[in-house]
């Protein structure tokens, strides 16, 4: 996996072996560093962060690719972990984002993405995001994360004045 960006508490990385091929629209994955079971184990201060984070890749994926050519029409979040379930470490908390392209071939935009199990053969050959998509969503992410809405102050102010 390439990393894309980091906090003090979780990864985004692009994934080698995706299960969105680059032109249906992409994979990144947002993983804590601390390994958890499911988002049910954060502490509030960390599903903040973990939610801010999730909207600001998620916007920075869709139009940093949308400027490459991949013409993103919306980002599927999915929080996964089904085939460690009888693993002897257990599933472990991770969010994908997948891009979903207009004018996918194989992960068809508009319908229900397809997750087979990896020994079916289904993701051989899928070409993941290259170096410059990933220094592109970089760019987005760093000129995002500057702008009003994510500023930190706005997210952790409105949190403590809502409780």
């Amino acid at each position: 996996m390439a990393e894309i960006y980091r906090t003090k508490n979780f990864i985004v990385e692009s994934v080698d072996k995706p299960m969105i091929a680059r032109t249906d629209g992409g994979h990144l994955i947002i993983t804590p560093l601390v390994r958890i079971p499911d988002r049910t184990w954060l502490e509030p201060s960390l599903a903040i962060e973990f939610i801010r984070l999730s909207m600001l890749v998620g916007e920075a994926m869709e139009a940093a690719l949308n400027k490459r050519g991949i013409d993103i029409g919306r980002i599927n979040y999915q929080d996964n972990g089904n085939w460690a379930v009888f693993t002897p470490q257990g599933p472990h908390f991770h969010l994908h984002l997948y891009g979903r392209a207009k004018s996918a071939r194989i992960q068809k935009y508009g319908e229900a993405v397809n997750l087979p199990l990896p020994h079916t053969g289904f993701y051989e050959g899928l070409e993941p995001l290259n170096q410059e998509d990933i220094q592109a969503i970089g760019e987005e992410i760093a000129r995002l994360e500057t702008s009003e809405k994510y500023s930190l102050g706005k997210w952790y102010v409105s949190a403590t004045q809502s409780s």
